[in-house]
């Protein structure tokens, strides 16, 4: 019954979790250049280092739990705003900012200038050229398919774009910012900017919804089975105990 009440216990704690990445990723779905997280799970042996390994025991005692997320890197749809500091990224790159923590990595080309006439995200991160923070004179910008900026017809700067091995983990640190393992980037080989035009969320609303319910109701179900479990372990404590 042990092995029981904690698989039903970590399956709960993992659908809670996925239950919430599933909320986060819809509560998303208007900002622009958000990547949707997708949960990924792994196997747990109940009593593991201390409990021989044999088939009964495996069919038992093994139950998966939330071991965290990982980032879905599939494009989202990139939608003309005719604002000519907005910038989309065509193909599978990044472009560079630099946050509070340091590197990171956005879809999200809602970009704006200071009154110094620095290129900043809307939370005030610099966007990053190949030479550093992007700075530019007053005048009319135009941005090239490989990330050259000129001002009135003056090459200015180039944006950094990242690219990523596709078996590289990124992690979300929030505001459709992302990091990557040290030593990672690869130059821009296949991506090109669309200058004007955000990327949307490439969180599907549709299936996210269909997640919800069948996350919520299989959360239900284990919570279900731990009351379960947990009425039957105090009734046989309550007419067994008394007999020892």
């Amino acid at each position: 019954m042990d092995s029981g009440f904690y698989a039903a216990s970590a399956a709960l704690a993992a659908q809670t979790q996925a239950l919430e990445l599933i909320a986060n990723n819809l509560a998303n779905l208007g900002t622009a250049g958000y990547r949707g997280q997708q949960a990924t799970f792994r196997s747990l042996l109940a009593g593991s280092g201390r409990v021989a390994s044999n088939p009964l025991n495996s069919s038992i005692n093994d139950f998966s739990v939330l071991s965290g997320s990982r980032v879905n890197l599939a494009a989202g749809s990139l939608t003309s705003t005719g604002n000519p500091l907005d910038m989309g990224v065509a193909g599978v790159g990044f472009l560079v900012v630099q946050s509070a923590t340091g590197t990171a990595y956005t879809r999200n080309g809602n970009f704006h200038l200071t009154s110094t006439g620095q290129l900043v995200t809307s939370r005030g991160e610099a966007v990053l050229g190949e030479q550093g923070p992007i700075t530019l004179p007053q005048g009319k910008v135009a941005v090239s398919p490989d990330g050259t900026i000129s001002v009135d017809g003056a090459v200015a700067a180039k944006l950094r774009i990242a690219e990523f091995a596709p078996d590289t983990s990124l992690s979300a640190i929030g505001n459709s910012l992302y990091t990557a393992p040290p030593n990672s980037e690869l130059p821009a080989a296949s991506s090109t900017i669309r200058q004007g035009v955000l990327e949307e969320s490439n969180v599907n609303p549709v299936e996210g919804m269909i997640q919800l319910i069948a996350v919520q109701r299989n959360a239900e179900m284990m919570q279900r089975a731990v009351s379960m479990f947990d009425s039957q372990m105090n009734q046989i404590a309550a007419q067994e105990l008394p007999k020892v």
